[in-house]
């Protein structure tokens, strides 16, 4: 079963559970995902980890703006998008792949990061958070 399928599955059991706020949130992911393979435009964790991160950034501004409320519905749309997302990688994990990308590239200061990156990032493809590994990489290319 491909992931817009499980999603498919899901979002109509939430339907039929009565859950319409989970059945709502999750027809939007669907629509996201089949408008991705439609355009040829991303793989499906791609597009899951953009909607995830759009729903984070949106609670975020609502909560700047004093809607908590809000925030929390985005907050749990993130929430039931993050539950299709794999694992994420551990720390200790992600700081061995990243100083074996360091290692391998040569890199010695700051400037040295989009080489160091560029190594890590299809390593930890949807395991990871960009983020996250930007600061790792920082970290370890710290003067």
């Amino acid at each position: 079963m491909t992931l817009l399928e499980q999603v498919q599955a899901d979002a109509t059991a939430a339907l039929k559970a009565g859950d319409r706020g989970r059945a709502g949130a999750l027809r939007l992911i669907v629509s996201e995902l089949q408008k991705a393979d439609k355009d040829a435009s991303g793989e499906p964790l791609e597009v899951l980890q953009r909607e995830r991160k759009r729903r984070l950034e949106s609670a975020q501004a609502y909560r700047d703006a004093d809607r908590a409320d809000l925030a929390e519905t985005e907050e749990h749309e993130a929430g039931l998008i993050e539950a299709y997302l794999p694992d994420q990688l551990p720390d200790e994990e992600l700081h061995a792949i990243v100083g074996d990308a360091v290692a391998e590239s040569g890199a010695s200061s700051q400037r040295d990061m989009g080489r160091v990156m560029s190594l890590v990032m299809p390593q930890v493809k949807g395991r990871a958070d960009g983020r996250r590994v930007s600061a790792a990489v920082q970290e370890l290319l710290k003067p």
